[in-house]
């Protein structure tokens, strides 16, 4: 039974569930079968649940790994500079992408909701929140809340400190390998329950919501997707050919599966395997991967942190009649670059999103008013994450001259869940020299 699941392609496995959870959940709601909304919330939270659970040890152990791994990279602080400048430039044209949107569909204008019942969300996000919340104050009690921006800190603090140190930290590294393989293998397990997970997300979000609440936002919600799908399809398809002379559809081949699972599972730090593996099979060398995708999975949100909170600023200030000037503009641009750690790779945006309205002055109700559509929102938005988590790395391996080439011709020509294609995010033994190509079909 497991190897006839086996042959039928993971992402065909995603897609059926994807049409078995609208279906079941146009049923719950069209016959107010209140049990079945239940199950599918049940369902749905539960995968969610296990991927959460995994996220804590997840990014510290793959940025204590990504960090020390870097010695095993040549020009390695010129390669990460460059991935933090592509992580940057890419935020600037998708959060230009979202203004632009804003001023040409004004999602806001001739919306009628019922302002009074809007409140601010539990979660919000100040400037002085996200500058005191990077640093603990316990160490422990970051890893039981989940705080993964905390979580990245002291990653990142010990990764370079294990670096420093050298051969005295090896045992130390050695064990945050052996536990990052371990928590991989156990999330890849979860992985494979993503069809199921599926049903269940879709299936409670359509029993939900239905069409009913996407009346009022239906502008916003479409400017939000269309937005993510100029970022998705052309911006990062005309980057791979300008700037990587890389044919866009090979780079799509590769990457779906984590595309895919993105949008299904709404979080970047859940797909974290997937998207690691998907850019070693686009032949980025594994040692740069294994710096890159981590960081990517917990800072590049192009769709949580640059297009979503650019149009939402928009929406919230037309709703409230407030006007935005050029410099209001500028500030939204700065913000989704600087504060897009906010997001942290979990599902949702509201942290980012408030943090934005907070610079503005706007009103952190006007969040409110979209809360309950953002699960709907968010899978769009985490699709377009893990996409650019993917596309930048690629297009720095290939303009450093170490992508294999071989290996990006082939992509995407085998299921990512087989078991004889798992891969680990470094080699037992870094290599000093340069970085190791994958090889074609590994």
């Amino acid at each position: 039974m497991a190897s006839a699941l086996r042959k039928f392609p993971f992402s065909l496995q995603i897609l059926l569930g994807l049409v078995l959870g609208v279906a079941l959940g146009f049923l719950a709601r069209a016959n107010d079968l209140s049990w079945l909304a239940s199950t599918l919330d049940t369902v749905g939270g539960l995968f969610v649940q296990l991927l959460k659970l995994a996220v804590p040890p997840l990014v510290f152990t793959a940025i204590v790994v990504s960090v020390v791994s870097l010695r095993g990279v040549a020009n390695a602080a010129r390669l990460a500079l460059k991935t933090l400048l592509w992580f940057a430039v890419t935020a600037l044209v998708a959060v230009g992408i979202g203004i632009g949107l804003g001023l040409l569909t004004d999602p806001g204008r001739g919306v009628t909701l019922d302002l009074g019942a809007a409140t601010a969300p539990k979660r919000t996000g100040s400037w002085t929140d996200f500058l005191t919340g990077i640093v603990p104050t316990n160490p422990v009690g970051a890893f039981v809340e989940g705080n993964v921006l905390q979580i990245v800190f002291l990653a990142v603090v010990v990764g370079a400190a294990a670096l420093l140190v050298g051969e005295a930290a090896e045992p130390f590294v050695a064990l945050n390998r052996s536990l990052l393989e371990i928590v991989q293998k156990a999330l890849w397990w979860v992985i494979r329950l993503a069809p199921i997970g599926t049903l269940g997300l879709i299936g409670h979000a359509v029993a939900s919501y239905g069409w009913d609440l996407l009346a009022p936002l239906a502008k916003f919600t479409t400017a939000v997707y269309v937005g993510c799908a100029i970022v998705l399809f052309v911006v990062y398809p005309l980057l791979l050919v300008a700037a990587g002379r890389l044919n866009p559809l090979r780079f799509f081949a590769g990457a779906w599966p984590a595309i895919e699972l993105a949008f299904v599972s709404r979080s970047s730090v859940g797909t974290m395997p997937v998207t690691q593996r998907s850019v070693e099979r686009l032949g980025v060398p594994r040692e740069y991967a294994a710096f890159a995708v981590p960081f990517g999975a917990t800072t590049k949100m192009d769709g949580c942190a640059a297009i979503y909170p650019a149009l939402a600023a928009i929406f919230v200030a037309q709703v409230f009649g407030v006007d935005l000037g050029v410099g209001d503009y500028l500030l939204i641009a700065f913000v989704s670059v600087v504060g897009s750690a906010a997001t942290a790779g979990l599902t949702g945006a509201i942290v980012m999103l408030t943090l934005t309205l907070s610079t503005l002055g706007l009103p952190l109700a006007g969040a409110g008013l979209l809360l309950a559509i953002d699960p709907i929102l968010d899978m769009i938005r985490t699709a377009t994450n893990v996409a650019g988590q993917a596309v930048v790395p690629t297009i720095v391996a290939a303009r450093e001259g170490t992508l294999d080439r071989a290996a990006y011709a082939s992509a995407g020509r085998r299921d990512l869940t087989e078991p004889d294609e798992v891969t680990h995010p470094t080699p037992t033994t870094p290599r000093a020299d340069k970085p190791t190509p994958v090889p074609a079909g590994a």
